[in-house]
Parts: structure tokens; sequence; C-alpha cells
């Protein structure tokens, strides 16, 4: 692949990540009206791995996967486990819009994560934008109203998780490769789920497996389009082209099911999305000392 920086290049694999990660949330949507969300989630792991051995194999083989790190993939992959299915469960008692509005709070609690644990600067555009961040889930949930429902509080938890599982691959890039680090995910996630979803088994209809091959397909490929967007452009470009996910979503919520967002999830959305753009502002140069 060109090293050539192109912002047109790194719009298009972008317009890639936002479709595929549009079709994943309604698919997700549909699929656990008659699949039980752990048995989604073995199915997507597992066809996940299918998927991956292509390039296993390409990148020499599973020896190149080996690692002295298996206790931090498993730490990691199950609390990223347990907020997606989360996410999943949260899409089926809350209109689409709004559950990845409140995922957009994830940069918030992974900001926050990294300067605590992984000794990274907290700035004041970073602490700008957790407060922004903050206020935004308040406006949405409006906890003082009596509105709030346990579906926000589950997407609200989800985005949390998905904070401390960034954090934690954060640290696991030091040393891993992102091969690697899929691949653990994919492995930890199918080993998680087996039981559970074993317990819960239930024939669906034959076209639900669709809608689960639609999940895992979106979900492996928009990785590899949000990756190949990074390496045509900086993270400060390609980063906020994804925060048209909340109104590409809530349009989709309106057409498909005909759910209405109002005037306070809207104004919240704004606060949170604010809030990642001054998350993105670049840290002022530290000047050099005068020897």
């Amino acid at each position: 692949m060109s090293t050539t920086p192109s912002k047109t290049m790194a719009a298009f694999w972008m317009a890639g990540w936002l479709s595929l990660t549009l079709v994943m949330a309604v698919a997700g949507r549909e699929a656990v009206r008659e699949m039980n969300v752990f048995q989604v989630m073995l199915v997507r792991s597992l066809l996940g791995l299918c998927m991956l051995y292509p390039m296993i194999r390409r990148a020499g083989g599973y020896g190149t996967l080996r690692t002295a790190r298996l206790p931090q993939h498993v730490a990691r992959n199950l609390i990223h486990y347990v907020s997606q299915l989360g996410w999943f469960f949260a899409l089926t008692l809350i209109p689409i819009g709004q559950v990845v509005a409140i995922e957009f709070t994830m940069p918030i609690w992974t900001a926050i994560l990294a300067a605590s644990f992984l000794s990274e600067r907290m700035t004041s555009w970073k602490i700008a934008a957790i407060v922004l961040g903050l206020v935004g889930v308040i406006v949405i949930v409006r906890p003082a109203t009596g509105e709030i429902n346990q579906g926000q509080l589950i997407a609200l938890g989800a985005a949390i998780g998905f904070g401390v599982s960034m954090a934690l691959v954060k640290s696991l890039t030091r040393t891993e490769s992102a091969l690697a680090i899929l691949f653990w995910m994919l492995v930890v996630q199918s080993v998680a789920g087996f039981l559970p979803a074993l317990y819960v088994w239930a024939w669906p209809p034959t076209y639900v497996w669709g809608w689960v091959a639609v999940i895992s397909v979106c979900g492996t490929f928009a990785h590899y389009c949000l990756a190949s967007a990074m390496h045509y452009a900086d993270a400060t470009v390609v980063v906020p082209m994804d925060f048209l996910r909340v109104p590409l979503t809530a349009t989709a919520g309106w057409l498909l099911y005909s759910e209405r967002l109002d005037a306070w999830t809207v104004l919240g959305a704004a606060l949170i999305l604010f809030g990642n753009l001054l998350n993105l502002k670049p840290a002022a140069a530290v000047p050099a000392r005068v020897q």
C-alpha cells in the first residue's frame, strides 16, 4: 500500500468504516430479536477466526502469534466481551442513535484511564473534553427527570467497558502486533462465550443466520477500513470523520424503525462530540531546556 498521505483516500476508507458499522448496528438489532446475544457473540467470534485464517497464514502461521502477555489479553478481552454484550442488548432497549451517542463517551474514559495507568499527560483540553462528555451523558440520561432507563445504563456501562478495553489495547500495542491482538480477542471471546451460548442455545429461524454472518463480516472488515484510513492520514484527520456515525445511525433508526430522538439527546450528543474534538487537539510543544 502506498505511503503517500491522501485525505481523499482516508475519506474513502472511512466511508467503508461508517457503512460497515452502520450495517452492523442494524444487523445486531435484527439478530437479537430471534437469537440470544450469547449465541450471536459466539458465532461472530468463530466466523471471525475463520476469516482471519488467511491473514495468519500470510503472516507466517500461528507461531507468529505467540505471546508472553496472555493474562493481559484475557483481561482485556473479557472486559470487551461483556461490553459488547451490553452494546447488543442496549440496541433492543433504546433507539440506535442514542446507543451510539452514549458510546462516544468511550474516548473520555480511555483518556482518564490512560492518564491514570499509562502515564499519559492530562492536558487542559483533555480535562475539558472529559467534563463536556460527562455533561453530555447527564443531558441524555437526565437522571433528575425520572426518565432514566435500563437501556441507557447498559449503554453507558458498555461505553465505560470499551474505554477500559481501549486503554488495555494501548498497553498491548507496545509489544504485540495488531494481528495477534485481534486473534487473541477472538479466541478468548469464543472460549468465554461457549458455555453461556450452549446453555441458552435455541435454533433460530434460518434467515437470522444471515444477519449473524453480516455482523461477522462487517465487524472484521470495518476495522480493516479504519486501519487503512489511518495509513493515509493522521488520527486528527481520521477520527473526526467517525463522528458522522451519530447522525447517520440516528437517521437509520428513523427510517427503519421510526425512532425519533428528542432535543435533549441531540444536545447531549453534540456536547460529547465537541468534547471528543477537544480531546484531539494536539498538546502544546514542550520548550527545550537551555543548556
